[in-house]
């Protein structure tokens, strides 16, 4: 697959240009509203001083950086406020392949195109661990392809597109092969509001100086606008300390810092909204799950259930998941999935469905209704 440029456009473009409606489960944008406290916080800082319309501190405002790190159970210096968990990832790759010897990046099969696609940009070399039957990266696995040349290894729980979700024991032994292998695991845990499981668990729990986790809150509050993700570094004055000094100067040097605005009214959401709202959430997910799921099964495809996340991947019958089989769904269905040959080899001949749409009954009747 060529991961030189973003796949995801592909099908968002051609959509656009069918000629009929199109039910989109290509982007993940979720379609429910914010947390009323994020309201208010916009609607506050506009009346805000002129000296808060100025640039807040490059590692993030420090009100975010505390509530972050009493949630993630880590001191304030280890987060770095940055623009959405793609800088985050991309500050988190990029230092582990400057600090470590190796040159290569260990990557899950099916994988998240911008994983691969950044490093590619970042002239890494590329190793694809395909994922188990039950749509989980094994341990085992991933300690046979890594070696000495291994300087990244990238873990992404609850998954985009498998939706496997990884616990405390999975995460502590992707941990320890970084360490053996004198490596920098990044686990991307930007989807873990949305565990249908109960089984999650971030690798900061491992309490590894060979860990960076990255998240953000464009899916948790419903704002990928926003742009405000964090990354959680090992400690300064620890053994892998370098990393965080290294990211700080990065994002400076790249972004200067990220939006006032946006990171004041995400602070106030955290302040304010209740866990009934990350509740909701994940209950509507998980009834569009169950909806899409049993549509998919009454039109004789197979499918993967989530264990967390909102990405389904579904194989239908002689119809595998290329680019040009997805834009005849476009055409003729009216619903744009992602193809499964834009996530790697190992579930190629599958098609990833996002449920952030409204419209999931619809999608559903419309793809039994082709499949008949």
């Amino acid at each position: 697959m060529d991961y030189e440029e973003p796949q995801f456009f592909r099908v968002m473009q051609y959509a656009a240009r069918a000629d009929r409606d199109v039910v989109d489960m290509v982007s993940g944008n979720p379609d429910w509203d914010p947390p009323e406290g994020l309201r208010d916080g916009l609607r506050d800082y506009a009346e805000a001083d002129a000296d808060d319309y100025q640039y807040p501190p490059s590692v993030g405002l420090t009100e975010l950086r505390d509530e972050i790190a009493a949630r993630r159970g880590v001191d304030r210096s280890r987060v770095l406020v940055t623009n959405g968990a793609g800088e985050a990832n991309h500050l988190a790759m990029t230092g582990g392949l400057h600090y470590f010897d190796g040159t290569e990046v260990l990557l899950a099969d099916p994988v998240y195109p911008y994983y691969a696609g950044r490093a590619n940009f970042l002239g890494a070399d590329r190793t694809f661990v395909p994922v188990a039957e039950d749509n989980r990266l094994r341990p085992a696995d991933v300690r046979a392809a890594a070696s000495e040349d291994t300087a990244v290894i990238v873990v992404n729980s609850p998954n985009n597109p498998t939706g496997a979700v990884y616990g405390a024991d999975a995460m502590a032994e992707f941990a320890a092969i970084a360490e053996e292998n004198d490596a920098l695991l990044v686990s991307d845990e930007v989807y873990d509001h949305f565990d249908f499981s109960g089984r999650f668990a971030s690798a900061l729990d491992a309490d590894s100086p060979n860990v960076v986790a990255t998240n953000s809150f464009s899916k948790t509050m419903a704002i990928t606008g926003f742009r405000v993700g964090y990354a959680v570094f090992p400690p300064e004055d620890g053994p892998t300390g370098a990393l965080l000094e290294r990211a700080r100067t990065q994002h400076m040097l790249t972004n200067v810092t990220g939006s006032r605005p946006a990171q004041y009214a995400v602070l106030r959401a955290l302040e304010t909204t209740q866990p009934g709202y990350y509740a909701a959430c994940r209950q509507r997910l998980a009834r569009r799950v169950d909806a899409f799921c049993d549509a998919l099964a009454a039109a004789g495809a197979e499918y993967n259930r989530p264990e967390g996340g909102f990405y389904v991947l579904a194989r239908f019958p002689d119809f595998p998941g290329t680019f040009e089989n997805v834009y005849e769904l476009i055409d003729e269905a009216g619903v744009a999935g992602m193809p499964g040959e834009a996530f790697g080899e190992s579930r190629g001949d599958w098609i990833r469905f996002a449920l952030v749409t409204p419209r999931v009954d619809e999608a559903a009747a419309r793809l039994a209704a082709y499949f008949e």
